[in-house]
């Protein structure tokens, strides 16, 4: 079985859709994704520099069109795989790909969500750090300590955590033993309580958000479980904006359902470095450019054919 899996936030690079706009009807394609979502996404996508795709209002819309531009390239083959995920706003593109939402219903509402998590953001200073080769129990006590929250649960030992920033210092001077801290570039503590502000706001966007039942397996980053309908993904998806992402038990998840290899939708990258610690020996392609297409298609019927 093979799944195929949507990255989220911090996988985007400059220019990373300008071999796409080569391909027919992609930059018309593009443009309409962009005006649902608000956003100018063939330039962000082409000219923008790496400042200006990293703003949350700009970011979340652009991984998911090229979530969605990987799909339609696809093609039929997309059918093939056995279940979908998505990271974080990856769950607005693995919607996509299980039938739960049309591509410009999905671009509407990641765009209302990146309007509501960057005012939410800009309320209070807060950031965001991976944490690499800790124990989860006492990282987390160590989180309890200094106030601190648990952002996403990647699996392969790495946990991203959130807060205060000075809170995130004092874990870096202090980590726990053996654990490895890492700032990263974000604009707020995403997935914790200081995303409350954002939550009724982008609430009443998906109540007005057309959805389907899933037509496929569709994995919840909540806890791993599959989606039962498409109202309570839309419940889903508005609840993770301040809940933890919980990558790792996706994973169990694939792994209990007997993946045999995945597929990570544009911009690839992160996925597929996560599944090589967390799902060992399993083959995973990731889509960059078009020029990594015939090998996800190869890999998606290899597993129709199993």
């Amino acid at each position: 079985m093979i799944v195929i899996v949507a990255p989220g936030q911090g996988s985007q690079k400059p220019g990373f859709l300008s071999p796409w706009l080569e391909l027919p009807g992609v930059p018309e394609r593009l443009a309409a994704l962009g005006e649902a979502a608000g956003v100018d996404l063939v330039q962000h996508g082409t000219v923008s520099d790496a400042d200006t795709i990293r703003d949350t209002l700009v970011a979340q819309p652009l991984i998911v069109a090229a979530g969605i531009l990987a799909l339609d390239a696809l093609g039929e083959s997309a059918s093939l795989a056995g279940g979908v995920a998505g990271h974080s706003v990856g769950e607005i593109t693995a919607a996509v790909a299980a039938g739960v939402l049309e591509a410009e219903d999905a671009m509407a509402l990641v765009g209302e969500r990146a309007r509501a998590m960057a005012d939410a953001a800009a309320e209070t200073p807060t950031g965001m750090a991976a944490v690499l080769g800790a124990d989860e129990a006492a990282l987390e006590a160590r989180l309890a300590e200094l106030g601190l929250q648990p952002a996403n649960y990647n699996g392969g030992g790495q946990i991203v955590v959130a807060g205060a920033l000075d809170a995130l210092a004092a874990l870096a001077e202090a980590p726990p033993e053996r654990a490895r801290v890492i700032p990263l570039q974000t604009a707020g503590a995403f997935h914790t309580s200081y995303m409350a502000p954002a939550v009724e706001r982008f609430r009443a966007r998906a109540a007005a958000t057309r959805a389907s039942d899933p037509t496929t397996t569709l994995w919840t980053n909540r806890d791993g479980s599959a989606v039962a309908s498409g109202t309570d993904f839309l419940d889903l998806v508005v609840g993770q904006v301040s809940s933890p992402v919980r990558w790792d038990r996706c994973t169990a998840a694939f792994q209990e359902a007997g993946v045999t290899g995945i597929v990570e939708l544009a911009p690839a990258g992160a996925l597929v470095g996560l599944a090589k610690r967390g799902l060992r020996g399993v083959p995973a392609v990731g889509i960059t450019t078009p020029d990594d297409l015939p090998a996800a298609i190869r890999l998606l019927e290899s597993g129709a054919a199993a």
